[in-house]
């Protein structure tokens, strides 16, 4: 017996580049369109994860996550299922505006927002909100894949989502949390569960921010 045999393997992909990727626009749950290049990224990524044994995949259905996960699809012979709790943060007031303009309408607000789990953008949600948020669909995956020992699950979100949810998958205190830092159009975190399970899933954080590179795209 494969001495994995009873891990489970959890991989969370960022979805492709967009247009408001391409120019420091905060999307949040506003629904924008992969760009070309976010498309070849989403192809790619998918010729990589392929081979990792998944048995399901989940997105965001937010069309940026969902197009993505099409890509994978195609490769993996299995089917998406959408869940909007994998939803991009709300960004409340913020969505819409470029950097800059968060930066002059809210001085030093986008600084404490990275720093500070508990922060919540005008109207939006807090990091901690949005890890609470996601935590549940894991819990159910773990109670309801009796297959999924010694095979992979892949969800398809946002950036702001993965690094909160594996924020509260490892459990890390309120103030550890902005340790996990931005990723890449494509990229993916992978996180196993050791544990007896799912009240003690003992996750352990495999790889962040991991890339098939097709090209430069760095946050």
């Amino acid at each position: 017996m494969s001495k994995n045999a009873g891990v489970r393997t959890l991989i969370l992909l960022r979805h492709g580049q967009t247009e408001w990727n391409a120019v420091d626009r905060m999307q949040g749950q506003i629904d924008t369109d992969l760009t070309e290049l976010g498309r070849r990224q989403a192809k790619e990524a998918a010729r990589e994860l392929v081979s990792r044994n998944a048995i399901a995949l989940i997105a965001s259905d937010l069309k940026r996550a969902h197009d993505t996960a099409l890509a994978l699809s195609e490769h993996a012979e299995i089917p998406v299922v959408l869940d909007p709790r994998l939803r991009e943060t709300s960004l409340g007031d913020w969505e819409g505006l470029t950097h800059l303009e968060v930066d002059s309408d809210y001085p030093g607000a986008r600084v404490a927002w990275r720093l500070d789990a508990h922060y919540r953008p005008p109207n939006g949600e807090s990091k901690l909100e949005v890890g609470a948020r996601a935590l549940p669909l894991v819990r159910e995956l773990f109670a309801e894949r009796q297959d999924w020992p010694g095979r992979t699950i892949i969800l398809v979100a946002h950036g702001g989502l993965i690094a909160a949810l594996t924020a509260a998958l490892l459990d890390l205190p309120p103030q550890n949390w902005p340790a996990l830092g931005g990723l890449a159009n494509t990229s993916w975190v992978q996180l196993s569960s050791h544990g007896p399970g799912i009240d003690q899933p003992g996750w352990r954080l495999d790889v962040w921010n991991a890339a098939a590179k097709v090209a430069p795209d760095v946050l």
